[in-house]
């Protein structure tokens, strides 16, 4: 059954990137929406002074980002921007939905990227139909809002390692949508041999913000070290999915109240959609930014919180680990080898049959695995097994001795784990 999503911005702010309804060319330019670049360098300068981060996941800050493809396509033929939208996260929906609803903001956002790092081409890369068709529709209405960049819309088939940033670039230069090795990096080498900037929809929806309101107005809401606000996916707790706009810092405890969920029943969350793994009650007592939560062993990451309540964390992190079994690319052994290693300890686990000595296996590729393989697939997998054993000591030895009544009475086996449905993105 799809239940519809919830979107609002935290109370007393005004929100910044969420809106009712879809917004058009008009009523964009109305609100102050593709005015002229002006000094690529000062926009670059307030950029680094608003501290934005990154959204997509790694909350890399944005200005070294620019500065960097603009130093090396200076001594290159030239740089390439791609907007990442192709949202491999199951548990998040907010790329989906600011490309359905203000694919204006995006593609100003990147249009002012390219000023910056002195780009002649932009890719807006997605897998969402409905999102391609909103972009679709924004591009064709435009009339020399853009500028001198060429911007092309590529959709491709969606996945989890898809929104990798070397698959963007393999799908752009005519290849599949799986990671490539490292180095080199896109910013040294990606498209077309191109310094490439790939940078999430909601950062290119802050920058135009930012654009517009300069970098003292955006550091209003947030707090020193995580300025602004971000897109919050919050699933889980058996309540119908919701996207707020929050600002850093907001107590957890609050948002759990305006979401209608006592902290008294929350045994943890999953963080940042299943990359940044679990983390136990201690999640009610932090604040969400980047410090805060990575405090805890944990991260922000995409901004998606999956909200356990009587689901065992357990048989969460099975199901999330069986999960990346399935979606790894496939083309680099430890990770094919390794997530599904990893997955068939955590379902025997789940399922009262694993041993101390599989315990033990599970800890010790929780370390050795992570950096291998093209892409962080890997690295996820092993935050997820490495929480598990550090967040849930005792829950995990009663698992061991097969007391756990949760699971004894039907565990949590979900495909995708707090998966956020297309159909819940009301347009």
């Amino acid at each position: 059954m799809t239940a519809e999503l919830t979107v609002a911005a935290w109370p007393g702010i005004t929100p910044r990137l969420l809106r009712d309804g879809a917004e058009d060319l008009a009523g964009y330019q109305q609100a102050g929406g593709y005015g002229a670049l002006g000094d690529p360098d000062h926009l670059l300068s307030e950029v680094q002074a608003s501290g934005l981060l990154g959204r997509g996941g790694a909350a890399f800050p944005l200005a070294v980002k620019l500065r960097t493809v603009r130093d090396n396509g200076r001594n290159s033929t030239g740089t390439v921007v791609i907007a990442n939208g192709e949202e491999g996260e199951p548990a998040s929906i907010k790329d989906r939905w600011l490309l359905r609803n203000r694919p204006h903001a995006v593609l100003d956002g990147l249009r002012l990227a390219a000023g910056i790092v002195g780009a002649d081409r932009a890719v807006v890369y997605v897998s969402d139909p409905r999102a391609a068709e909103s972009i679709e529709r924004a591009i064709a209405g435009l009339s020399g809002e853009l500028g001198a960049v060429a911007v092309e819309l590529l959709t491709v088939t969606p996945g989890y390692v898809a929104g990798e940033e070397t698959a963007a670039v393999h799908v752009v230069n005519g290849g599949p949508a799986k990671p490539t090795d490292k180095p080199p990096r896109p910013f040294e080498e990606g498209v077309a041999g191109k310094p490439t900037l790939i940078s999430n929809v909601e950062t290119l929806a802050h920058l135009a913000y930012l654009h517009q309101h300069g970098a003292q107005a955006f550091r209003k809401l947030g707090t020193e070290s995580s300025p602004g606000t971000f897109l919050a996916t919050i699933t889980g707790a058996g309540r119908a999915p919701a996207l707020y706009e929050l600002p850093h810092g907001v107590a957890m405890a609050d948002l759990l109240t305006l979401h209608g969920v006592s902290p008294d029943n929350v045994r943890g969350a999953l963080m940042g959609g299943y990359f940044a793994g679990l983390v136990n009650h201690d999640i009610v007592g932090a604040t969400l930014d980047h410090e805060s939560v990575r405090a805890l062993g944990s991260g922000l990451g995409c901004g998606a919180i999956g909200i356990l309540t009587d689901d065992c964390p357990v048989a969460v992190a099975a199901s999330v680990l069986a999960y990346f079994d399935r979606e790894n690319a496939g083309q680099c052994g430890s990770c094919f080898n390794g997530t599904a290693a990893m997955a068939a300890v955590a379902v025997g686990l789940r399922d009262g049959n694993a041993t101390q000595e599989d315990l033990d296996r599970l800890k010790r590729w929780s370390v050795v695995l992570r950096g291998r393989g093209a892409c962080a697939t890997l690295d996820g997998a092993a935050n997820v097994a490495a929480s598990l054993l550090a967040q849930f000591p005792d829950l995990v030895q009663r698992h061991l001795e097969n007391g756990c009544q949760i699971c004894r009475s039907g565990a949590f086996t979900a495909a995708r784990p707090y998966e956020v449905e297309a159909g819940e993105v009301l347009v």
